[in-house]
């Protein structure tokens, strides 16, 4: 049996754990200690007892201001584990800061725009470092914003949300948690340590979009428009609106095999609609 720790054992981390099945042992960490997961953060670190017998790992946890978490508590305990299959570390697309709306692929230049960006371009690197220093079986995701059932423009306004930013010509791109459980579990079953991925749909989208889309499958009037310099945002919300770029995802389609269930928005809040999200 495979056995999977999944530092942050979260949204992303149960996805891939519905997916890779019974097979499986999923274990792995929550902040608080609940849900199933073990307490982890920098004042309460694993025992080394945590990853014995572990075959495969997965990172979720973001960088914090001191740097990776996970490498400064645990690098060299990873780094000395036998028989570890693969390594998935879950960056952001943030890395490639903005491109004024043109395109980025997994060879594009890093020019993280944000702090938060910046700190996720030196954990990738510590993390390749592995790889190369090591051996060990490292991949990189580059993920868009994620969504899904429990996560998507619907709470917003079933909760009330009163407005839509609109800021001209600028896009996000997303993914439906299950599509990026699906290329994690490709990339598990077709490993290539080194290897970089850009995970997003095939359709970037300005936010105020999906949102009158969401509320058109709701039956309600669409918030109305606000001009995005009209609106107070707290410096990491604004921060979201700082990058614009285009993401490829031709890699995942290329060497993955992967098709996305949800190619776009619209498929995919239709069906957490049908689902009853």
């Amino acid at each position: 049996m495979r056995r999977l720790f999944a530092f942050g054992l979260g949204y992303s981390a149960r996805a891939l754990e519905r997916r890779l099945g019974h097979e499986w042992s999923v274990i792995g960490t929550t902040r608080h200690g609940d849900g199933g997961g073990r307490r982890f953060d920098r004042d309460h670190r694993l025992p080394k007892s945590a990853l014995s017998g572990i075959t495969d790992i997965l990172i979720s946890i973001a960088p914090d201001h001191e740097g990776d978490p996970v490498l400064d508590l645990h690098g060299t305990d990873i780094a000395a584990l036998a028989g570890l299959r693969w390594v998935g570390y879950l960056s952001t697309t943030g890395v490639y800061g903005t491109r004024d709306g043109g395109w980025v692929d997994e060879t594009s230049e890093l020019r993280p725009t944000s702090e938060r960006s910046a700190r996720r371009v030196a954990a990738e690197a510590r993390w390749l470092d592995l790889w190369r220093g090591h051996g060990l079986p490292v991949h990189i995701f580059r993920l868009s914003g994620i969504y899904g059932p429990g996560r998507s423009a619907f709470d917003g306004l079933r909760e009330g949300l009163d407005k839509r930013i609109y800021k001209p010509g600028h896009l996000f791109s997303r993914i439906h948690v299950e599509d990026l459980a699906c290329v994690l579990a490709a990339s598990i079953a077709k490993p290539r340590p080194g290897g970089i991925y850009n995970v997003c749909d095939d359709e970037a989208a300005a936010s105020a979009d999906v949102v009158a889309y969401a509320a058109s499958l709701l039956g309600l009037e669409p918030p109305p428009l606000v001009p995005f310099d009209a609106v107070e945002l707290s410096p990491l919300a604004r921060s979201f609106w700082a990058d614009d770029r285009r993401v490829s995802n031709a890699l995942i389609k290329r060497e993955l095999d992967v098709t996305l269930a949800y190619p776009n928005y619209r498929v995919g809040l239709a069906a957490i609609l049908a689902a009853g999200g």
